[in-house]
């Protein structure tokens, strides 16, 4: 046999089926799929889940933030707005002055906040 079923990749590297199938959402894995659509792992696949693993212990980072590594890698803009984020320096703006300066990002903040809760009920009317 030249490829492992899910339950059997699972088996044999430790990770849960529920955990394969995020490294495969998340771009970190690509098993090939079987004429059925079942996923095959190989040992190309078990090799790289082997290394994932071990690369998420030696450096204490989870699987989430190895998925954002790669779509920063992929990702011309999304690495771009990340570089200029890095980079940017906080400046208040010329409207409003230093004493007021925490009042109105925290005004600002709040806004923001009530917008964000307010979305999904909007998304959820339509």
């Amino acid at each position: 046999m030249d490829a492992l079923t899910i339950h059997e990749a699972a088996a044999t590297t430790g990770w849960s089926p529920r955990m394969l199938r995020y490294v495969e959402r998340v771009g970190l894995v690509a098993p090939r799929r079987s004429s059925s659509g079942y996923r095959l792992y190989g040992a190309e696949e078990l090799q790289r889940l082997g290394t994932l693993r071990e690369l998420l212990e030696r450096f204490d980072v989870g699987l989430g933030e190895m998925g954002f590594a790669l779509r920063l890698r992929r990702d011309g803009e999304l690495r771009g707005a990340v570089q200029a984020w890095f980079e940017a320096e906080p400046q208040r703006p010329a409207d409003v002055s230093a004493a007021d300066w925490l009042r109105f990002e925290q005004e600002k903040h709040q806004r923001l906040l009530a917008t964000t809760k307010a979305a999904p009920q909007l998304t959820e009317i339509g």
